[in-house]
């Protein structure tokens, strides 16, 4: 994570603690599969309760760690896709246990991290983006469906099951098809979106007080920028996506990729860590409004971003100072829940 952020102070021409030459180069990887993937794999391992099962974040978080040594880049390719590769069978065996759809959600999640990791093998990062994007979505998705399993209607583990594979098909044909596949992405991102804000427990309890508030509110601002990522997606806003109306926007492509891992999965985040962390750590995170710092820093730094984006590069001193905030906001999340499990 610390490598991830030191990466992005990089790639804004700001000093940095850090300056390996080809950090700004694994900035992507580094947050979404040596970071946030790890993290996944952590939680799953946990829940498998088998040894085995720790070999998935080992080797992500080794493949992450040996992306920033002088070791040949494929050693750190390798790494994560054998990572993924080790998920894919925590889930498989998750899935023989329980045969929950849910579960099989996120199985097909973890096999298009694989295959995100594998095509950046022979191509660049941005061919992976689909099927990065996909990964996480699904992950959160199905972990929010578990979580609000009573409050969800009838039937609702086959509508997910349903809009992943929709989903999995416009990651394909983003590969195969760009043309197609980027909108196709685009409005699948739409409707799992959209399905997510219509049953997700977030929307009945925003109205109520501590935790399940902060909880539903950092769900329902991660929703919304996931809505705003798919709308530009469908757009044309990502390269190789077709010829739709943003296609040649300079910053459209900077704001899909930081409204979806930023807005979208570190908001995810922040409304699980006072359930993640004490069951990965066996530690008490307990509520404080002290939590609702780093999430409004968050989101302002998101806006703040989006917002100079959007004046195409005519205020790119907002762009900087948001994206400052959210490397702040990261930081600060990471520092405000060690103070709470030390002060707990």
């Amino acid at each position: 994570m610390l490598a991830g952020l030191n990466a992005a102070l990089l790639l804004l021409g700001l000093p940095a603690p850090v300056t390996l030459e080809r950090l700004p180069d694994v900035h992507g990887m580094l947050m979404v599969l040596g970071f946030l993937g790890t993290v996944i794999a952590l939680e799953r391992a946990v829940a498998l309760r088998r040894k085995w099962g720790a070999l998935a974040p080992g080797l992500l978080g080794a493949g992450g760690l040996a992306l920033l040594t002088p070791a040949p880049l494929v050693l750190g390719q390798v790494l994560l896709v054998l990572g993924c590769l080790a998920m894919v069978a925590v889930y498989a065996a998750l899935w023989r246990r329980a045969h929950e759809v849910t579960v099989l959600v996120q199985l097909l999640g973890a096999i298009l991290a694989g295959g995100g990791a594998a095509l950046w093998l022979r191509t660049e990062v941005a061919v992976s983006l689909p099927w990065l994007v996909a990964f996480l979505v699904l992950t959160i998705a199905a972990e929010r469906a578990e979580l609000a399993r009573l409050a969800m209607p009838a039937g609702a583990g086959e509508q997910l099951l349903a809009l992943a594979l929709v989903l999995t098909a416009g990651v394909v044909a983003t590969l195969i098809w760009p043309t197609v596949g980027g909108p196709l992405f685009g409005l699948a991102l739409l409707s799992m979106t959209a399905w997510l804000a219509r049953h997700d427990v977030a929307r009945r309890f925003i109205n109520s007080t501590g935790l399940p508030r902060f909880s539903s509110a950092a769900l329902l601002a991660g929703y919304g920028w996931l809505a705003v990522a798919g709308s530009l997606w469908a757009l044309g806003a990502v390269p190789g996506s077709g010829g739709g109306p943003l296609a040649n926007h300079p910053t459209a492509y900077d704001t899909v990729v930081h409204a979806t891992f930023l807005g979208f999965a570190m908001s995810m985040v922040m409304a699980h860590a006072p359930v993640i962390l004490p069951a990965v750590l066996s530690v008490r995170l307990p509520y404080r409004p002290l939590l609702w710092a780093p999430l409004g820093v968050l989101h302002a730094g998101m806006l703040l971003r989006v917002g100079g984006n959007l004046l195409g590069g005519a205020s790119p001193a907002a762009w900087q100072a948001g994206s400052v905030l959210t490397i702040v906001a990261v930081l600060l999340l990471a520092l405000t829940s060690v103070y709470l499990v030390a002060t707990s």
